[in-house]
């Protein structure tokens, strides 16, 4: 049994159950708590993109109990909404970096579009009414969709919801016409032939899904965008309980039960330093930065 100072009670999903981050959050939670010998809690808290979490997470002990899963979201944030409640830098300690995934381009099967060059039509001839959902303002499916808006010239509006799950939901229906969302989350559904996969996100095919082309090779050159989950816990932690979690948490990304079911799920498992995350955080922060600040094709809290 782990030394109590060590152990993480409580991971925070800054997301609706169901979606791409809760999956993660469950398989790696799961195995952790195998190996631990207690009980690990993954607790939903979504809104406000992320920020509700992060700043319940950011304001609790820096005992170990506490672990938060974030995403993009932690690097855009800070550019999206004008006075958050924390620093999504300076009131966190980077643990590891879980995974990197694609994003996939799916609409409902009601929907007349079986390319990427048809939804483009779709949108033009329906100028003012197309709709697209994402998990919440600042994820890479919002950030997808407004970066296909300005690549491919359409207007669509932004539907953000408290997860990935519910955008599904009102996906499925015909409620909103296209979600490009994390791959892991909406594989399943495009294999049970519930919705449409047009596209991944990224500059080149995946694995899992070969048949389906890039959004780039489908006419929208310069489209790539790649999402990512890491665990943070609340700065001043100490190092040796981050050091703990680290070693523990990237045995579990490697350990076959984990490990094969997030490649199944269209994920790469990764596993890093907390050196490595932090610097890969600043890398994301300096890549969307100037893409929403200074080209304004986000609106903050939009």
């Amino acid at each position: 049994m782990l030394n109590r100072r060590c152990f993480v009670g409580l991971v925070v999903v800054p997301f609706a159950p169901g979606g791409s981050t809760d999956i993660t959050a469950r398989l790696v939670s799961n195995r952790l708590q195998e190996v631990w010998g207690q009980s690990v809690v993954v607790e939903n808290r979504p809104g406000a993109g992320g920020n509700i979490a992060a700043d319940n997470v950011a304001h609790s002990e820096p005992d170990g109990y506490t672990i938060f899963i974030v995403g993009p979201g932690q690097a855009t944030n800070q550019f999206l909404y004008p006075s958050l409640s924390y620093d999504p830098v300076g009131d966190f300690a980077p643990v590891t970096l879980l995974i990197t995934q694609p994003n996939l381009m799916c609409v409902p099967n009601s929907s007349p579009a079986k390319s990427v060059q048809e939804f483009i039509a779709y949108c033009n001839a329906n100028k003012g009414k197309v709709t697209y959902a994402s998990s919440g303002n600042g994820t890479t499916l919002h950030l997808s969709g407004e970066l296909f808006k300005r690549l491919a010239k359409v207007e669509m509006t932004h539907i953000p919801y408290r997860g990935g799950a519910p955008a599904i939901n009102d996906l499925i229906p015909g409620r909103v016409d296209v979600i490009f969302d994390n791959m892991p989350s909406i594989l399943s559904h495009v294999k049970a032939g519930s919705v449409r996969g047009l596209a991944v996100t990224t500059k080149e095919r995946v694995a899992v899904v070969p048949d389906i082309p890039t959004i780039a090779e489908q006419g929208v050159p310069g489209f790539d965008v790649m999402s990512w989950f890491g665990f943070f816990v609340p700065a001043k932690t100490p190092q040796d309980i981050v050091a703990r979690i680290n070693a523990d948490t990237n045995a579990a990304l490697a350990h076959p039960s984990v490990k094969t079911r997030l490649e199944e799920l269209g994920a790469t498992p990764k596993g890093s330093t907390p050196a490595e995350l932090a610097n890969f955080l600043k890398s994301e922060i300096d890549k969307w930065g100037p893409v929403i600040r200074d080209r304004m094709w986000l609106e903050p809290g939009g």
